[in-house]
């Protein structure tokens, strides 16, 4: 089924161009992150840290990147999404060539906080880019185009930064990060167009605000698709934090090695995002998400049961967590879609809120990581601390996937939600220049179920 934009949308941008942006924007998270995380092991021995401080480096940048969220949502609702990614990115950039520099372990948890920020101003806006111009459910299949671009770059970002910390050491892994941000920076500046057409100038208003977000929180939709997307991405956030420590020092892989074994998760999460695109014209949401639960499910059950069977290798780890990837393909952009598919005239407040809270679950469960891989550094690791969080993350997935958003994903014509009113209106929110508003296509307003009953 093609993806198609409303006849009022007045973008010049063409819907490549559009998909590079999002790839660009979404592909932030692997890039600071799975680039960073083959370097991980040695940064923590060069400055002589404990495995606590090595976890800050990422559950600092996580917890600021979703606190900022809160802030650059509103902003690009009233300002528009140009000028906070332009802010954004060069912000980015410059906490990346920082935190090459750093001289402590201190200073580099100051300068990935400050990443964190830069990375809520891209990829808040890639979500809010994608309700600008889509109505939700096609909004979903562009989103797992964009992601699949975010898989594409995630690719390349593991092994990179394996062979740049192995090689050239781990300050250039960490200034690596700097020239993609810059690259970005360019492509924003050239050639991206402001989607945002009606600039909601009550938008930073404390009242407006707190209504607004008062407005999203009511709504189950937003709750069905934000524990979904923030359950899923815990789980991988779990892979991501154990993984260099567990696959490096307890299963003792080689950085370069470790940098092909993410590269492989990529590509299961790739063909995950493709299958998503495929399963929702035929299937819709409701199947669709249940379906990759049910995978989920399965895959946190086989890593968890050969673990605790004492099963400790790269390959039980592995082929289930492969599954488990696919399925990930799915739940991230039906999720992230769906949970600012209600607010056409807030999507930048929407997507903050789920960002947050998705950054909220991943910074305690790296605070819980830090604790239980202590044993690791003191050379009696265990598998236990990824396996049994990964299990736990599955599964809450499938019990979201098969309760919530079966009951509040789309299934009929629905309702949306303009926060310049008081209540949810029927019908289609009249459309400004060139928002999209396909009430066939939107999700449900609050107290409607959006189909059956689980």
């Amino acid at each position: 089924m093609p993806v198609t934009r409303s006849p009022a949308t007045s973008s010049r941008m063409s819907p490549g161009l559009i998909v590079l942006v999002l790839s660009l924007l979404l592909g932030l998270q692997p890039v600071t992150t799975d680039l960073y995380l083959p370097a991980l092991p040695a940064l923590t021995e060069g400055f002589g840290a404990s495995m606590p401080q090595a976890q800050l480096t990422l559950t600092a940048l996580l917890l600021a990147f979703g606190i900022s969220q809160l802030v650059w949502g509103p902003v690009s609702d009233r300002f528009g999404r140009r000028p906070v990614l332009l802010a954004g990115m060069g912000l980015y950039v410059a906490a990346s060539v920082g935190s090459t520099f750093s001289a402590n372990m201190d200073q580099l948890v100051l300068w990935r906080t400050l990443q964190g920020i830069a990375m809520g101003a891209g990829v808040m806006c890639a979500r809010a880019i994608v309700r600008d111009l889509y109505a939700p459910v096609d909004g979903a299949r562009i989103m797992s185009k964009g992601l699949t671009g975010l898989g594409v770059i995630a690719c390349a970002s593991a092994p990179l930064g394996g062979l740049l910390s192995e090689y050239l050491g781990w300050r250039v892994a960490l200034l690596a990060l700097a020239v993609f941000g810059a690259g970005t920076w360019i492509v924003l500046a050239l050639r991206f167009e402001e989607t945002l057409q009606r600039h909601n100038p009550q938008a930073l208003q404390p009242a407006t605000l707190a209504r607004t977000w008062w407005q999203i929180v009511q709504h189950p939709t937003f709750w069905a698709f934000t524990l979904l997307s923030t359950a899923s991405y815990s789980g991988l956030f779990t892979f991501l934090a154990a993984s260099p420590f567990v696959f490096i020092q307890v299963l003792g892989l080689s950085k370069t090695a470790y940098g092909l074994v993410m590269l492989t998760m990529s590509l299961s999460y790739i063909v995950g995002t493709l299958a998503c695109r495929r399963l929702l014209p035929r299937f819709g949401v409701r199947r669709t998400v249940a379906l990759a639960g049910a995978c989920t499910l399965t895959a946190g059950t086989l890593m968890g049961g050969l673990a605790l069977a004492g099963v400790q290798s790269v390959a039980a780890i592995m082929l289930p967590f492969y599954l488990f990837m696919l399925a990930h393909g799915v739940h991230q952009p039906c999720g992230q879609s769906g949970a600012v598919g209600p607010f056409p005239q807030a999507a930048g407040a929407a997507s903050a809120l789920s960002g947050f809270l998705m950054m909220v679950s991943a910074f305690f469960m790296g605070g819980w990581l830090g604790r239980s891989l202590t044993s690791v550094a003191e050379g009696a690791g265990t598998v236990l601390p990824l396996t049994n969080g990964l299990w736990f993350w599955s599964a809450v997935i499938a019990l979201v996937a098969w309760t919530l958003v079966w009951r509040h994903a789309p299934a009929a014509p629905p309702r949306v939600f303009s926060p310049l009113m008081d209540d949810p209106v029927t019908g289609p929110v009249e459309p400004g220049p060139s928002r999209v508003q396909d009430a066939g296509a939107a999700l449900p307003a609050p107290g409607e179920t959006g189909g059956a009953k689980p």
